[in-house]
């Protein structure tokens, strides 16, 4: 299930944790706590905001919400 979610990562675009757990079949919390699990692995990394740097990129309208603490964003860490 693991590689599941990495494989979702990996492929890009917006992964809203609700909808990952309905693809999944799990609940929310399940996928929280792979992401958790994923980070601790050195597989993903939390997306670093980029400042005021960011006016031209796809996760601003994310970035903003970010600043409100109500989502996290990821990163896959490059594969060797």
């Amino acid at each position: 299930m693991l590689e599941q979610l990495l494989k979702e990562i990996r492929a890009g675009g917006t992964l809203e944790t609700g909808k990952l757990a309905a693809r999944m079949d799990v609940s929310p919390q399940m996928i929280d706590a792979m992401l958790e699990h994923l980070q601790r692995a050195g597989l993903i990394e939390p997306y670093i905001n980029c400042g005021d740097g960011c006016q031209g990129c796809g996760l601003r309208e994310a970035c903003q919400t970010q600043r409100d603490a109500t989502i996290r964003l990821w990163q896959s860490k490059p594969e060797d």
